[in-house]
This record gives C-alpha cells, sequence and structure tokens, in this order.
C-alpha cells in the first residue's frame, strides 16, 4: 500500500503571487471645519477659540477668537469700521468689546432694580404671644 500512499496525502497548496499595487489609496478628506460649513453656506461664523485666565490675577484674562470674512463684512456694514485702516482683527476686537460692555451693563441694571425694589418687601416674623414683629 505504500505506493498509494500518495493519493492520501495532503496537496501542498500552490501560492499564488499577485501583483503589488503601488497605486496610492484614496485617502479621506478630512472633515469641514464648522468655520468652512459656514463659509460655504455664505453665512457668518465667529467662535471662541481659546480663553486664557491670568492664576495669579484673575481678573486678566483674553479670549482668542476665530471669525470668517462673512462675519467681518457684516460688522462693516453695522458700523464697526472706524477708519479704512482698521483690520479685521481691529474690527472684531471692537465688536467683542461692545458685547463685554452690554453684558457689564446688563448686570448693573439688574442689580440697581434688586436694589430699588428690595426696600419694598416686608419681612414679618412671628415673635409668640400672638403678635408678630414687622420690618
Amino acid at each position: 500500500m505504500a505506493i498509494f500512499d500518495w493519493f492520501n496525502k495532503p496537496k501542498k497548496k500552490q501560492r499564488i503571487s499577485t501583483p503589488v499595487d503601488d497605486t496610492p489609496k484614496a485617502t479621506k478628506e478630512p472633515a469641514k471645519t464648522d468655520k468652512e460649513l459656514a463659509t460655504e453656506k455664505g453665512e457668518p461664523y465667529v467662535s471662541i477659540v481659546k480663553m486664557d485666565i491670568d492664576p495669579s490675577n484673575l481678573h486678566q484674562g483674553a479670549f482668542e477668537l476665530d471669525w470668517n470674512e462673512i462675519f467681518v463684512a457684516r460688522l462693516v456694514k453695522a458700523g464697526y469700521m472706524m477708519k479704512p485702516t482698521d483690520t479685521d482683527a481691529d474690527i472684531v476686537d471692537r465688536w467683542f468689546q461692545n458685547i463685554c460692555r452690554h453684558v457689564v451693563m446688563e448686570t448693573w441694571e439688574q442689580e440697581q432694580a434688586i436694589q430699588k425694589y428690595s426696600s419694598q418687601y416686608v419681612n414679618t416674623r412671628d415673635i409668640g404671644n400672638g403678635r408678630s414683629e414687622v420690618s
């Protein structure tokens, strides 16, 4: 039976050589940023990129903003350009200072309203024996 053993032997698999594909694979384009999407749609875009605060003086800090040209054009149209030599950064900075000023004024007005009307409240306190203290 040794002669017929070669029938029962498992056959060796032959390797088939395939040519190596050296062409670069199509890479996915990175996802578009919000700024790019807004610009493509023709919409203004502004965003706070980073905020820094001085750890030794918490009253000091800075904001880093990012914007597109459409946003600057809207600011120019709204009157934020004071001189023809103003840069985009000057115009956006003027707008941002105005926003901050409005936040401060709104907060101040709310505090003034609270102080004005706080004296109109009547506080009563039960001091016993059917009596109460009014202040």
